[in-house]
C-alpha cells in the first residue's frame, strides 16, 4: 500500500448501469404519474365527446391521431423512443410542471372545440318554412293546405313572383299548414322570431287563427289575411273573392241544369267543406240562399273535414247506400277535390257520372278535363293571379309603410265579426261544358292553365268540340 494513496474515496460508478432511485424520488414520481394519468383520462374523454357531437351533428372529425399534443401509443412508437428506465423517469420530473401546464392547454383547446362542435349543431336550419337569415325586409306567407292543387302551383309561385318584381331585396318565409291548424300557429311563431315584418295568413282554422294575428300585434306587425277571413281578429286587410256568390253560381247552375233535364224537383246530396274554414261557411250560406227555395229536395248533406276527397267520397258511398243508386239526382260539392270524390264514389258504385250533375270550384285540371269529357257539370274560376298580385302589393305597401297605397287597392269592407276588415273583393266566374271556349279559354290566356295540359289525352277530342285547341 502507497503512503499517498486515499482508500476512503468512493468507487467510479459504471455509466452503463442506472443508479438506483431514492425513495423521495419515487414518491414524487408516483405523484407526477397519476397526475399525467388523470390529464390524459380527461383529454380522452373530451375527444370522445367531440367525437360524438361530431356524428350526432354529421361533421366531419379529423382522427384522435391529427390533434396536437396527441401522443400516439406505446407500440406504436417509432423506434428509439421507449422508455429509459426509473434514471430517465426522475430526469424528466423536472419538466413535469411545464408538461401539465401544455397538457391542461390542450384539454382546454378540446373543451373549446367540443362548444364549438355544440354550437354548430344548434345552427341546422328550419325545414319547415324559408330561410331565415338576411335583411330585415321580410313577408310571411302562410297557407293552410296542399290537398287542394291551387296552393301550391299557383298561389305561392305567383305570390312570390309579385313581391320579386316589386322588392328584389324582400325575403319571403313561406309555410304550408297540411290542414293542421297547431303546425300554422307554430309556423307563424317562427315567422315572427326571425323577423317577419309583415304576415300573410290563409287560416287552417278561421277562429283560432285570431290568436295569430294577436302574436303579429304585438309585435307590431301587420296581418293580410288570404282568401279565407280570419274571424274575430284585428286584421289589417282582407283579399278573396265573393264567397257567397261562389255558392250561389254553384247552385243556380244546378238548379238550371236539374229543370233543363226535367228533374227540377228532385233529391240532391250537398257535400260542403271544411267546418273550420270560413269560406266553406260562405259557400254553404250561397248555395242554400238558392237551394232552399228551389223545390229541390236535400236528400243527405255532410261537412267534410279537411275538404279531404277521400272523405268526400266516403260520405257519397254512404249516401248512395242510404237513398239508393236511383235515389238522388245530383250533388252539390263545394268543391272540385270533394266533386272527384263524390264522382268515384258514384262510378265505384256503378252510376254514370254524366246522368248526375256534380258541381264544383277552383278550376283544376282535372275538374276542368272532367267537365269536357262530360264527367262533372261544373267547376268555378276564380282568377288567383289577380288575387296573389294584389296580396303582394299589399304586403309590400305595408313593409314600406305605405298605408295610404294599400287603402286605394282595398277599397271595400268586409266584417269579420270584430271590425270592417278593409277589402279587396274579386268576382267568381262559373264554367261548364257550354261556355267553355270563352271560359277555358280566358284560363289559358291568363296563364293558370295550358291548353297542352287541358287537352291530352281523353280531353283531346272535347277540345276541338268546343273550339279550343293546343
Amino acid at each position: 500500500m502507497g503512503a499517498g494513496r486515499d482508500d476512503t474515496r468512493e468507487p467510479r460508478r459504471d455509466p452503463r448501469v442506472a443508479e438506483p432511485t431514492p425513495p423521495n424520488h419515487r414518491a414524487a414520481l408516483r405523484k407526477t404519474s397519476e397526475a399525467s394519468l388523470r390529464v390524459r383520462t380527461r383529454t380522452e374523454r373530451t375527444l370522445e365527446a367531440a367525437c360524438t357531437l361530431a356524428r350526432l351533428c354529421g361533421k366531419p372529425l379529423r382522427g384522435d391521431g391529427d390533434f396536437p399534443g396527441r401522443r400516439p401509443p406505446s407500440n406504436q412508437r417509432p423506434p428509439g423512443q421507449r422508455d429509459e428506465g426509473d434514471a430517465r423517469k426522475v430526469a424528466e420530473m423536472r419538466t413535469s410542471t411545464g408538461r401539465k401546464t401544455s397538457r391542461a392547454a390542450r384539454l382546454v383547446v378540446m373543451v373549446a372545440a367540443v362548444g364549438l362542435l355544440a354550437a354548430a349543431c344548434g345552427t341546422t336550419s328550419n325545414g319547415g318554412g324559408g330561410s331565415s337569415s338576411g335583411g330585415e325586409r321580410k313577408i310571411a306567407l302562410l297557407l293552410p293546405e296542399s290537398k287542394t292543387t291551387r296552393y301550391e302551383a299557383q298561389d305561392r309561385p305567383l305570390f312570390e313572383a309579385r313581391v320579386k318584381a316589386l322588392c328584389s331585396d324582400c325575403q319571403i318565409l313561406y309555410s304550408n299548414a297540411n290542414q293542421d291548424a297547431a303546425a300554422q300557429q307554430n309556423q307563424a311563431d317562427a315567422a315572427l322570431t326571425n323577423g317577419a315584418k309583415v304576415l300573410v295568413l290563409d287560416p287552417v282554422d278561421s277562429a283560432s287563427a285570431a290568436s295569430i294575428v294577436s302574436k303579429a300585434k304585438a309585435r307590431n306587425v301587420p296581418v293580410i289575411s288570404y282568401d279565407r277571413l280570419v274571424t274575430g281578429a284585428d286584421v289589417d286587410y282582407y283579399i278573396s273573392f265573393d264567397n257567397v256568390e261562389v255558392g250561389k253560381l254553384q247552385a243556380r247552375s244546378l238548379v238550371s241544369k236539374l229543370k233543363a233535364d226535367g228533374v227540377g224537383s228532385g233529391t240532391i246530396v250537398i257535400i260542403n267543406g271544411a267546418p273550420t274554414d270560413n269560406n266553406a261557411k260562405l259557400f254553404k250560406q250561397g248555395a242554400h240562399s238558392v237551394l232552399d227555395t228551389s223545390g229541390l229536395k236535400i236528400g243527405k248533406e255532410y261537412d267534410t273535414p279537411d275538404w279531404s276527397p277521400d272523405q268526400a267520397q266516403s260520405e257519397m258511398e254512404q249516401a248512395i247506400t242510404a237513398l239508393g243508386k236511383n235515389g238522388f239526382q245530383a250533388v252539390y260539392a263545394a268543391n272540385d277535390g270533394t266533386a272527384g270524390g263524390a264522382i268515384a264514389a258514384m262510378k265505384g258504385q256503378g252510376i254514370d257520372p254524366s246522368s248526375r250533375p256534380v258541381t264544383g270550384q277552383d278550376a283544376e285540371l282535372a275538374a276542368v278535363q272532367r267537365i269536357l269529357t262530360g264527367q262533372q257539370y261544373m267547376t268555378v274560376y276564380k282568377a288567383i293571379k289577380p288575387e296573389a298580385g294584389q296580396a303582394a302589393e299589399l304586403a309590400v305597401d305595408l313593409l314600406n309603410d305605405n298605408r295610404t297605397a294599400a287603402d286605394t287597392l282595398a277599397k271595400q269592407q268586409t266584417n269579420n265579426g270584430q271590425k270592417d276588415v278593409p277589402s279587396i273583393i274579386l268576382t267568381p266566374v262559373a264554367v261548364t261544358k257550354a261556355n267553355a271556349k270563352q271560359t277555358v279559354g280566358q284560363m289559358i290566356t291568363d296563364g293558370f292553365l295550358t291548353a297542352t295540359d287541358i287537352c291530352s289525352g281523353p280531353a283531346a277530342s272535347a277540345c276541338h268540340q268546343v273550339g279550343l285547341s293546343q
